[in-house]
C-alpha cells in the first residue's frame, strides 16, 4: 500500500528568491510604491498580502499590488527559479511503491502550477493559496501521512492535519524554530529525505487512514 506525502513549494522544493527580488523591483517601479524586495524574498511563506505589507506596501494599495504582482510573476520569476537540492528525488521517493505526492502552498495556484511544469515535478495534487493550519484540510482529504516544509507555518499545518511534520532548513526558519514548533525531524536539505522515508516506511504506512467503503446502492 502506497502512502501520500505532502510538500510545500517555495524554499522547500524550489528557490524563487532571485525572481522574487526582480519582480518586486518592477512592481515598485510601476506602482510608485517603495518595496523592499530583499526583505520580501528572505521571508517567504506567509500569504502575499502579509508579505507585501511587511515590505512597505500601504494597506489601501495591497489588492492592486497583488493583481499586478500575479500578472508579472510568470514572465519574471519562473525562468529565474531553480529546484532545490534533492527536490526531484524526494518526490520520486514519495511516489515509489504506489505512493502519491500533494503540493500544498501559499502561492497563487496558477503560478505554482507553472513552477511544477517548468521543473517537471511528478505531483499528483497541487493546491495553492493555503497557509499554516489552512493547509490541514487538503492534507486530510488526501490522506497525507507526512508534510514537508521549510516554515513553522508548515509545521502548524501538518500538526493540524495529524500528519508527521518534516522540516527542512532551506527557508527562513532555523532548525531550532522548526523543532520548537513541533517538527518530528529536520533536514539540512531534501537530499536527506529519501533515506528517512525508506527507514520509516513501515511506521508511515500504519498511519494511513482506511478509506470508507461506498454505501450500498438500493
Amino acid at each position: 500500500m502506497g502512502i501520500t506525502v505532502g510538500f510545500d513549494l517555495d524554499m522547500t522544493l524550489i528557490d524563487p528568491r532571485p525572481g522574487m527580488i526582480a519582480v518586486m523591483k518592477v512592481l515598485s517601479e510601476q506602482s510608485g510604491v517603495p518595496l523592499d524586495g530583499e526583505y520580501f524574498a528572505a521571508h517567504l511563506g506567509p500569504p502575499l498580502e502579509q508579505g507585501l505589507a511587511a515590505c512597505g506596501a500601504p494597506e489601501d494599495r495591497i489588492d492592486e499590488l497583488i493583481t499586478r504582482y500575479r500578472a508579472l510573476y510568470p514572465e519574471i520569476v519562473v525562468a529565474q527559479t531553480v529546484a532545490l537540492p534533492g527536490a526531484e528525488a524526494a518526490l520520486q521517493a514519495a511516489r515509489a511503491d504506489g505512493g502519491r505526492t500533494v503540493v500544498v502552498t501559499g502561492k497563487y495556484g496558477p503560478n505554482a502550477a507553472l513552477h511544477v511544469r517548468e521543473h517537471g515535478f511528478d505531483v499528483d495534487v497541487l493546491v495553492g493559496e493555503l497557509w499554516a493550519a489552512g493547509k490541514a484540510q487538503t492534507l486530510i482529504d488526501n490522506n497525507a501521512v507526512a508534510y514537508v516544509g521549510d516554515h513553522v507555518g508548515d509545521v502548524v499545518g501538518a500538526l493540524a492535519a495529524g500528519a508527521i511534520p518534516v522540516g527542512v532548513v532551506t527557508g527562513p526558519c532555523s532548525r531550532e524554530d522548526l523543532l520548537a514548533a513541533g517538527a518530528a525531524v529536520v533536514f539540512d536539505s531534501l537530499e536527506e529525505f529519501p533515506a528517512w522515508l525508506e527507514a520509516n516506511s513501515g511506521a508511515l504506512r500504519e498511519r494511513v487512514r482506511p478509506v470508507p467503503a461506498p454505501a450500498p446502492t438500493a
